[in-house]
């Protein structure tokens, strides 16, 4: 969602300052592009050389390039930004923005900005109080600023209260909300199906696969920075969500995974399932660990509910569902009489045959089948740049 985006970060004269270079490395992570300019107090508390060396570009302080005749531009500035955050943002700071001060070169490039501005407000929790910067606050609100609130906490004074600058990972989550606001998949609900599920054989064994579940999890994290609501129903996996608009249901067996998904997919607008469902359980499950009486053990085994069949079969006009088929033989043939069957707008299939793809790798090699039978082919590629594939194609036939 931050990759190619331009962060353009003004730094204010806070001891908060330190925060951004964790900021700053966040977002570099991210593959957003950061440039910085700082106000001649910031550098008091953080150097312009460890910001620089963090985000990769030099940093910005003065107008003018020591006597050189060159000058910063502030209005060039103002333009190359996609987004412009100011952090930490002090009660001097907010002051001149709100009433138009240009004394700096920070103060400057507010003026000239085009983008979307971004505010965290630093310092004491009296002065974040007083009604000179509630004002102040409420008037950068009213000319369309977007303000990253103060936490409480533990302020460089000693005292405890509201003022503390919100922290790297909270200011990171905000810009990301900030950006899905205005993506392609606003507002649309999805639900996705990941991992495997394990069918009890006794308290300590089980019958599952080799799914990872990452492929579910990639796909989930990138609808929801594109704007959707996900609800993602995994089973036993050790991975973890990133992303305030998932909502995670973890789950072991397919009865379980059947009802979560029940539960939602009245309301879903996506469907992507995902998930490895185990085809067969026990039909007796033991209450106790199953001992070695003899040189064989038989298990009675029944099929397993049909998720994305029992789904299709509730499929309404206007959802859009998508399926996966992991084929080691006819493959193509297999994916379609899927995609018919379980009533799926697309089919997603890999091969084991394909070195790299399939459970336990970390990249994939997909093709992407239509109700149409327009057959999209994708090169191997880490499953992060597979689910982006997957979801641009979704996209895609939506817009149809």
């Amino acid at each position: 969602m931050l990759r190619g985006k331009k962060i353009l970060i003004g730094v204010c004269g806070s001891i908060a300052a330190y925060k951004i270079a964790q900021l700053t490395r966040l977002l570099v992570k991210e593959g957003a592009q950061v440039k910085i300019i700082m106000t001649p107090s910031s550098t008091y508390f953080i150097t312009p050389l460890t910001l620089s060396t963090l985000s990769k570009n030099p940093v910005l302080i003065e107008y003018f390039k020591d006597q050189t005749g060159e000058w910063n531009s502030h209005v060039e500035m103002g333009l190359w930004a996609d987004y412009f955050l100011v952090a930490p943002a002090t009660a001097n700071s907010l002051a001149k923005f709100a009433h138009g001060i240009c004394d700096n070169l920070l103060t400057a490039t507010y003026l000239s900005a085009k983008c979307q501005i971004l505010i965290a407000p630093a310092m004491d929790l009296d002065m974040y109080q007083h009604p000179t910067t509630l004002e102040n606050l409420a008037k950068l609100e009213s000319f369309g600023c977007k303000i990253i609130h103060a936490e409480h906490g533990e302020l460089a004074s000693g005292l405890v209260g509201e003022g503390r600058m919100a922290e790297p990972e909270s200011i990171l989550s905000f810009l990301k909300s900030e950006i899905d606001r205005n993506s392609p998949l606003k507002n649309k609900r999805a639900l996705i199906t990941a991992g495997p599920t394990y069918e009890a054989i006794d308290p300590v064994r089980f019958i599952g696969n080799h799914s990872s579940g990452k492929m579910g999890f990639a796909i989930a994290e990138t609808m929801a920075s594109l704007g959707a609501y996900v609800d993602l129903v995994s089973g036993p996996t050790q991975l973890q969500i990133n992303h305030p608009n998932i909502r995670l249901t973890r789950v072991q067996g397919s009865n379980e995974m059947y009802e979560a998904c029940e539960t939602v997919y009245p309301n879903s607008d996506i469907t992507v399932l995902s998930a490895a469902v185990a085809d067969y359980k026990p039909i007796h499950v033991a209450d106790q660990k199953l001992k070695k009486h003899s040189e064989k053990l038989n298990i009675q085994l029944e099929k397993t509910i049909d998720i994305a069949e029992t789904l299709g079969n509730k499929k309404k006009e206007g959802q859009f569902s998508v399926g996966f088929a992991l084929e080691t033989e006819n493959e193509l043939e297999n994916a379609r009489k899927k995609l018919v069957s379980k009533k799926f707008d697309l089919v997603v299939l890999n091969s084991l045959n394909d070195e790299g793809a399939g459970f336990g790798f970390d990249t994939n090699k997909i093709r992407i089948i239509d109700a149409r039978d327009r057959i999209e082919e994708f090169e191997l590629k880490p499953k992060s740049e597979v689910a982006k594939d997957i979801v641009n194609s979704i996209i895609s036939h939506l817009n149809e």
